[in-house]
């Protein structure tokens, strides 16, 4: 166990955190999603795991030390349901909270088509498959940077 860092967060994935870069792609992906697969096409090259959390457990953990893109409108985004893109099911809206939460104000995230997220996916940095099982519970996040000392 480290201070200041969220239990939740596994050696695997702070490493994997804190070498992705300003812009990279990090995928925060359901049980369903084909996580190993694309994880093999990823700049990691292999699948990191948050077994035993929701979504929304997961995104606010790695949100505790990510920094989100401030730069882009495409900070964030999640898989849209198909045929109903405008909805947006609890487990999107648990993840927006953990989103708006970090952020310290509302940061909606945009809509990802379902095809058009497994090709997103497939450019990402890593995967991070979790333990949630509801559907649509995949999410891409852009990094940002963290400020120097004024």
């Amino acid at each position: 166990m480290l201070k200041g860092i969220d239990h939740r967060l596994n050696a695997d994935v702070l490493g994997c955190l804190r070498a992705m870069g300003h812009g990279d792609i990090l995928i925060i992906s359901d049980t369903n999603f084909p996580a190993d697969s694309i994880a093999r096409q990823t700049t990691l090259g292999r699948l990191l795991r948050m077994d035993n959390l929701t979504a929304g457990q997961a995104a606010q953990a790695v949100l505790s030390v990510f920094p989100l893109d401030t730069f882009v409108d495409d900070f964030a985004g999640r898989m849209e349901i198909v045929g109903d893109p405008a909805t947006v099911p609890p487990v999107q809206s648990e993840v927006q909270a953990a989103i708006d939460d970090a952020e310290g104000k509302p940061r909606p995230m945009t809509s990802i088509e379902r095809f058009a997220f497994y090709e997103v996916a497939k450019t990402a940095y890593a995967v991070i498959q979790t333990g949630e099982r509801r559907f649509y519970g995949c999410f891409m996040f852009r990094k940002g940077v963290i400020a120097p000392d004024a």
